[in-house]
């Protein structure tokens, strides 16, 4: 013989309470005096009773789960990253599922299609693209979308990133006050509006400076291209002396790709990264990076979607926050420094 479901009704019963005062209990957000919580609690406990979300969200239409998309996992940024961004929300009261998307369109609309299927409250994506199909599928739904690290013009949907092409001007500005004379970049891929605005910035920054990149090749978010294109340049008849590279998990391969040549970093050849991942402050590699003001592009996704879940009127927005040059040994210090 199968056990018998408890129900909040029960609950109610024993904690001698109205059913919707055990609904206020177990709605995050929602109003209930301290006594009648301790009692609801108390009589949840003692009959083994837990709240079901989804068919809560069958009645209220809200399911308090917000979708997480994020492209990969082996850039340490990332992680990170959903790990703030998970903490916020469920402080917020609400849940999360995570999915993984290659960034093929078809695989990022799979997964989306699987999200709407769960009834998810609002999607946050993570250095993922959305087509324009996709989007007005979403806002069709009234499924509100913002995209974290990554924007895209015209898309009308809000976006958080750091500020990227001012980040690839002040690494311009930096190695140009250092002395250095023949300045590579090793750039994020094109295909991302983070790859291209810190390329963007940079060459602005040189350009302001008198300077022009030296070498310049799209290392695609990877770290055998970069390494490559690393040897590539180091090989070459004139050097360069120093290169900005798009992130830092390139640029750890890069530092690993020149030390294996017998150069030394900081001194023969500076290096400068983008993100500050904890990895980065690590003696081995020491990097000098544009920290990426995490803690506070976190609170302005969960901000700005739970802002876009309560009125779905709310226009989109497009946050860019400011993050500094965190200065380190893996590249020369002008003097005066």
């Amino acid at each position: 013989m199968g056990e018998t479901k408890i129900t909040s009704q029960d609950v109610a019963r024993l904690a001698g309470v109205s059913q919707s005062a055990v609904s206020r209990v177990f709605t995050p957000g929602a109003s209930a005096s301290k006594a009648t919580i301790a009692k609801v609690r108390a009589a949840a406990e003692q009959l083994g009773y837990r709240p079901n979300p989804l068919a809560r969200a069958m009645i209220t239409g809200k399911s308090r789960i917000i979708g997480l998309v994020v492209a990969y996992l082996d850039n340490q940024f990332y992680p990170l990253a959903l790990e703030r961004l998970s903490n916020a929300l469920q402080a917020k009261g609400y849940h999360i599922l995570v999915f993984t998307a290659s960034n093929s369109q078809d695989g990022i609309e799979r997964v989306v299609h699987d999200l709407m299927d769960y009834q998810v409250d609002g999607i946050i994506t993570a250095s993922v693209a959305m087509s324009s199909n996709l989007t007005e599928r979403c806002a069709a739904a009234g499924i509100p979308v913002v995209m974290f690290n990554r924007g895209q013009p015209g898309a009308g949907l809000s976006s958080v990133t750091s500020a990227n092409v001012e980040g690839g001007r002040k690494v311009a500005a930096f190695l140009l006050a250092g002395g250095h004379s023949r300045i590579a970049h090793i750039a994020g891929w094109q295909g991302s509006s983070t790859g291209r605005d810190r390329q963007r910035g940079f060459v602005e920054g040189l350009a302001e400076g008198g300077a022009a990149p030296h070498a310049l090749v799209d290392g695609m978010f990877d770290r055998i291209i970069a390494a490559q294109a690393a040897k590539d340049m180091i090989d070459s008849p004139t050097p360069p002396d120093a290169i900005f590279v798009g992130n830092d998990h390139m640029a750890f391969a890069v530092i690993d790709q020149l030390r294996s040549s017998g150069l030394r970093v900081g001194t023969d050849v500076s290096i400068i990264g983008y993100d500050d991942v904890p990895l980065a402050a690590w003696g081995a590699y020491d990097l000098t990076t544009v920290r990426q003001p995490l803690n506070r592009m976190v609170d302005a996704t969960v901000d700005t979607l739970l802002a876009q879940i309560n009125d779905p009127t709310r226009a989109p927005q497009k946050i860019e926050i400011d993050g500094p040059l965190i200065l380190r040994s893996s590249a020369r210090l002008p003097k005066g420094h």
